[in-house]
């Protein structure tokens, strides 16, 4: 892969695992031109390589874009072979986040796990508008069953509070969350579960999405609830809706490669 794409493929030091950042930076660079023919996904020793040319594509790292699924691989290379004349890595969301979990996630997996943890520490679903009712109402809809889930199944018990005053959640949750964490074992999956914390939010609905809680586009739909009252009561910003439909593509990749990963 030419060092000049390969640098626009992965987040540069310091920078987080964020496909909406990242995508973000690449608009700001000139996109190289397409150098290749064909991606194809090929079996081989460890998995499955990405292959441009008949050649192994490398992530900026210089590994092997592997992955252990074919499935993930082909989907890989649907994204190359669906550039045109200048390769996008805004267009390749599936891309960098394999990327970002074979360069960076798999050197630094506790440190991946740790932020996680942390967003369970002041998770979107346990701050709670007081009014109006409307509002209250589709907050509870949507999240009181994902924390009934999280205090049933993961034995994380989680309070709520009102307003964006922050609320120490009790050590025993936050040690049950970080329990389902450090079982992700795989650099992809933790990759993808640290993707959809952070474009949800909440550690509670990225887990409740790979647990198979929720679907992504539940997740999604439950991540947006105080948005969504927003767009209804004043309507809807072009722009902001031309981000949110970029976020989901994000999301619906990184919800693709947690489950052929974990």
């Amino acid at each position: 892969m030419r060092e000049d794409l390969a640098n626009q493929l992965l987040p540069q030091h310091g920078e987080p695992i964020d496909p909406v950042a990242m995508a973000r930076r690449d608009l700001q660079k000139v996109l190289p031109r397409r150098f290749y023919k064909e991606a194809t996904a090929q079996q081989g020793e460890g998995g499955f390589t990405l292959v441009l040319d008949g050649k192994n594509a490398h992530t900026p790292g210089r590994l092997p874009i592997r992955t252990p699924g074919r499935e993930l691989a082909q989907a890989l290379a649907g994204e190359w072979n669906a550039q045109g004349e200048f390769i996008d890595p805004a267009s390749m969301p599936l891309t960098r986040i394999v990327n970002s979990a074979l360069d960076g996630v798999a050197r630094e997996m506790e440190e991946v796990r740790a932020e996680i943890v942390k967003y369970a520490g002041s998770d979107l679903l346990c701050y709670r508008a007081g009014e109006p009712v409307s509002l209250v109402e589709a907050q509870a809809q949507a999240w009181d069953p994902i924390l009934a889930w999280a205090r049933d199944d993961l034995g994380a018990r989680f309070i709520c509070a009102e307003g964006v005053i922050f609320a120490a959640q009790p050590e025993p949750a936050i040690a049950a969350i970080a329990r389902q964490v450090g079982q992700v074992a795989s650099p992809l999956a933790l990759a993808a579960l640290s993707v959809m914390t952070t474009i949800t939010g909440s550690a509670l609905l990225a887990l409740a999405t790979a647990h198979g809680r929720l679907t992504p586009a539940e997740a999604w739909s439950a991540a947006h609830v105080d948005e969504d009252f927003q767009i209804r009561n004043w309507g809807e910003d072009d722009e902001a809706a031309v981000r949110r439909a970029k976020r989901w593509i994000d999301m619906e990749a990184a919800a693709m490669v947690y489950a052929v990963s974990a």
